[in-house]
Order: C-alpha cells, then structure tokens, then sequence
C-alpha cells in the first residue's frame, strides 16, 4: 500500500425518522431538528471529504421502516453525487428496515455506489484491502448471514459489512444472529457492523466495531453519536469517532440534598442547566433532568411538579441549545424532629404496604393494561419492550402516584397550620 486509506463507517441513519420527546412541543426546537437525520448524513458527509477517505460504508438501515418519499431518495442521491464529485466510494448493505423499504429498490445507485446483495460478494477498493459485505434479502433474517460471506483474500485487508444483532440487545430484535466470536474466527481485519444503535468495540483483534446510530432518536438514544473514522496503514487498522448528530439527548441529576429553600433549588436548578448547555454551534441538546436526594422540600416540589418543570423550560431558553424533555423526581423527605406520626406518616405506611398486596397489583395492572390498549401500537412497544416491563410500569406508576398523594396532603396540612 503506497499511502494510508481512509474510510468512514457508519450505519443505521435511519433517514426521516421522526425524533421524540416531550421538548419538541416547542416549535423552535421542531425546526431546528426536523431534518435531524438528514443533517447527520450532510455531517458524515462532510466529514468523508474534509478527511479525504477513500469510501464510506453504510452497514444497513439506510432508510427507515415501509414509508415512500421520493423527497428522501433525492436528498441521499444528492449527497451521494456530492461524495462522488470528490472520488469517494459507497458500499452499501440492507438491514432489516432497509428491506422491508420500497425506495431502496426503486433507486438507480449512482456509480460510485456498491450495493452488496442477499447472496454476498467482496469488492477491490483499492490495490491489498477488499469490501465484504451481504444484505438482508428480506425484512426478517432469523438465521446466521455468515456463510454467506466469501472468504478473506489472502495478504489483503479485508473489511467486512454485516447487519446484526449479535447474540442480542436490549430494546432490538433478533436480526442475522452470531457471536462475536464467531466473527473473530472468520479471518477478516475488520467487521463494518450495524443494527444496535448503541456504539460499541467489541473485539480489538480484529476490530469488531458496531458504529451506533448517528442521530439519537429519543431520550432511550443518550449521548454522543458519531461515525468511525478507519485509517489503515502497513496493513493495520487504526479508529477514531467522528461526531455527527444534529441532536444529542442527555440525561442530567442533580442532587438536591441540603437545599431547603425554593430560591436555592432555583439557583442550583440554573446552575445544573447551564452546565449541560452546550457551547454555541454545537448540536443542540434535550436533557431530561432528575432531581435526587433529601430535601425538606420534597412536598412542595412534588406537589409542584409542574411548575417546576416550567421553571426548568422557561430557564433552557437563556441558552439558544438546550431544551427540556422531562424533570423527574426521586426525592425523600428529610428527618423531623417532631414527635409523633402525622396521618401523611401513616398513610405512607399504608401505600407501601398496599402496592406489595397481590390484590392491589392485579388490579392495577388491569387498568393500565386498559389504558395500554387505547395507546397506538408504537406507543405500547415502547412502553412495554418485553414481557417483563409490564410489572415495572405498575410499580412506578404506583410508587409516583402514592408520592403526589401524600406530597398534597402534608401541603394541605401545613397549610392548615398557618394563620390566616
């Protein structure tokens, strides 16, 4: 190899996929991502020619799901010329949403792009590193894609592209499932893999890398996302992350503990937010907030929970980046000295107890299972991933629901005690 090549991984950009959260109520914050996923393409985009990599791969789930937009194919083979005008290659698998998406058959690929079929096949990018790669033929691949793959060219770097769930992750289904070990046996230097959306290096030797989705989609999708840099030289592989969300979803705690007056919470609330503010021209920012620890105001902030959670809204917006998407509480009440148990003391006994009763819990998990079915499809599935989330779901409605409870009655009963 006469020169370092450099090429750029990415997978699962999903494109158009609408984000969720709360904070896009706001219209200003709707405008500034409603393109969220196209403006992570144009990043990666950039990126490939400002580095001057050699191709750029794209492990799957290009697209998202059956939706048609012959606006979302103008837009990729826009920025697919752009990376051909710069002599940049495309490899391409499908992924599970890819397959089941009519556009990606509908599209005539420019001739820099390389769509790998069901069957397999190995490309020459360039004199000693060769591109593997096997799309999913159909939406479902219950079984092990690997056999399909040819082997490894011998004295070459060989890269290969794979869409999978591995041997599985939470929040994804079965898709083309394999271990990783099985992927470290098959000879090639580098696995281009796609699917979960979560980043991860799950081998060095070869390097087994999943990139995770460019563009969080909600606040299940935290953190900072990006694409994986790849420079080869002498025959080794070297890695970088290289960001590339519009976007990113954050979540912040702060504790409160110690702070016993409202103007307090106020001050340490601002500072909180101002530390996850992110600089300007960053990617704006949608932080859920959990406000934690021991506090003599526990009552007033949950009997208050929605002011406090404008009080929060309203404070983002000193900063042009931030946005709100939810403030949650797992606060406790700080010790009195007082004598004896109030009745809010004894009705919290009386809760506790009552959300462990198989009485209580049957019944309650039929009404949320009533409320449960007049929610969309899509909207149950993420409440309820798998058959063991229904029973947290109850407990915390239970538990948050007991909270506002005696949270109103010892504001009622201090209340009370104060002269009229």
């Amino acid at each position: 190899m006469a020169s370092d090549i450099r090429i750029l991984h990415t997978a699962d950009l999903h494109l158009d996929s609408p984000l969720r959260s709360l904070a896009l109520r706001d219209a200003g914050l709707r405008d500034r991502v409603a393109n969220a996923t196209r403006i992570a393409l144009g990043r990666i985009v950039e990126t490939a020619i400002d580095r001057e990599v050699a191709a750029v791969l794209i492990a799957g789930d290009l697209f998202d799901g059956r939706e048609r937009s012959a606006h979302t194919a103008a837009f990729l083979l826009h920025a697919l010329d752009r990376l051909r005008g710069h002599g940049i290659r495309v490899f391409l698998i499908r992924g599970n949403h890819d397959a089941e998406n009519p556009v990606t058959g509908a599209i005539e690929w420019p001739d820099n792009v390389h769509l790998f079929s069901g069957r397999g096949g190995r490309v020459m990018l360039a004199d000693g590193v060769w591109i593997h790669g096997v799309s999913f033929a159909r939406p479902h691949a219950p079984e092990s894609l690997l056999g399909h793959f040819p082997p490894p060219v011998p004295g070459a770097v060989n890269i290969a592209m794979l869409h999978s769930s591995l041997a599985g992750a939470p929040g994804h289904d079965v898709y083309a499932p394999c271990s990783v070990a099985e992927l470290v046996a098959m000879g090639f230097d580098y696995w281009a893999l796609g699917h979960v959306h979560k980043r991860s290096v799950h081998a060095t030797a070869p390097l087994v890398v999943m990139p995770g989705t460019p563009q969080g989609r909600d606040i299940g999708e935290a953190g900072d996302k990006s694409a994986t840099l790849l420079t080869i030289a002498d025959g080794a592989i070297a890695i970088e992350e290289v960001p590339t969300a519009a976007v990113q979803f954050r979540h912040g705690t702060l504790d409160v503990t110690g702070i016993d007056s409202e103007q307090g919470l106020r001050e340490r609330l601002r500072a909180h937010l101002r530390e996850h503010a992110p600089a300007a021209g960053a990617p704006a920012c949608v932080l859920r907030v959990v406000l934690r620890g021991q506090t003599a105001l526990h009552w007033q902030i949950e009997r208050d929970r929605d002011v406090w959670t404008e009080f929060a809204t309203q404070t983002a917006r000193e900063f042009a980046t931030l946005w709100i998407d939810r403030l949650l509480l797992e606060l406790t009440p700080k010790p009195t000295a007082a004598a004896g148990v109030g009745a809010a003391d004894e009705l919290a006994g009386l809760i506790d107890t009552l959300r462990g009763e198989p009485g209580f819990v049957a019944q309650a998990r039929d009404e949320v299972d009533t409320l449960l079915r007049a929610l969309p499809p899509e909207i149950r599935a993420r409440l309820l991933p798998d058959e063991t989330a229904m029973g947290a779901l109850v407990e915390r409605l239970a538990r948050d629901g007991g909270r506002v409870v005696l949270a109103r009655m010892r504001g009622a009963a201090l209340s009370e005690r104060e002269p009229g």
